[in-house]
């Protein structure tokens, strides 16, 4: 018979070359340069966090007394796929003219949306394509919707900056893009963007949305954002989330 708890559940696991053979490539560096006792630690390693069947795969020099290591492993772990809860950003998609004669119609002016690359983080290209008029992958940017205007500054933009400019033109939204993440920097740095402005008494001011290759709408919810958006997002994606955002908040 037929356990009640667990008739719903789906199991899943890594799939290599069978379905459900739990096979898993990792791949990392190891302080050592490389020779074969570096390759059996590299092996020792992923041995002792549980994995088995383990190959290591490929070994090459990383930079003076580092290796680089591919391997394959096996796991016997599954996962519960729909007990899984991940919150999302859903919004109803419009087309681009259906999109500004919504906003036109509801709303009767132009969103005002600036955006940057903040802090340190010298990579633009995440908030360019979203901003800029060609957009990204065939989908175009904020700058190319005639009930938007969009403002972006660039890469390198201190948080007092973006924010003193969101202020003097009246913004309805702060974009931040953040690619460089390592030690974690593009959560310490999005996280002190809205501690300056709760500290300022501004948070609820503007929608606040955080995009890179590091975020997820979770990430995003758990700094202080409105919405995040990761790999893959389209510009659409994001002026149909601003339309419906700035629509309830009216």
């Amino acid at each position: 018979m037929m356990n009640p708890n667990t008739a719903t559940r789906r199991l899943v696991r890594p799939y290599g070359d069978r379905q459900d053979d739990g096979v898993i490539q990792v791949s990392f560096v190891l302080p050592v340069p490389p020779s074969n006792r570096a390759r059996e630690a590299a092996r020792l390693l992923l041995e002792k966090q549980g994995f088995v069947d383990v190959l290591v795969a490929h070994m090459e020099e990383a930079g003076e007394g580092h290796a680089f290591f591919v391997a394959y492993v096996k796991t016997q772990l599954a996962i519960d796929f729909d007990a899984i809860e991940v919150p999302e950003v859903k919004v109803e998609k419009l087309s681009m003219d259906e999109l500004d004669a919504a906003i036109e119609t509801n709303i009767g002016r132009k969103l005002v949306v600036v955006g940057g690359c903040t802090g340190t983080d010298a990579h633009s290209v995440g908030i360019d394509a979203i901003m800029n008029m060609k957009g990204y992958r065939g989908d175009y940017g904020l700058e190319r919707y005639r009930m938007f205007e969009a403002i972006n500054m660039g890469s390198q933009v201190p948080n007092e900056e973006i924010v003193a400019r969101a202020l003097e033109v009246n913004a309805d939204a702060i974009l931040v893009s953040q690619v460089v993440t390592q030690r974690g920097i593009h959560k310490d740095n999005s996280a002190q963007l809205v501690d300056l402005l709760r500290r300022r008494g501004l948070r609820d001011r503007f929608i606040l949305l955080l995009g890179g290759p590091r975020i997820d709408h979770k990430t995003a919810l758990e700094l202080g954002f409105d919405a995040g958006f990761g790999p893959g997002t389209l510009p659409s994606d994001v002026a149909n989330y601003l339309y419906q955002a700035v629509l309830s908040r009216r």
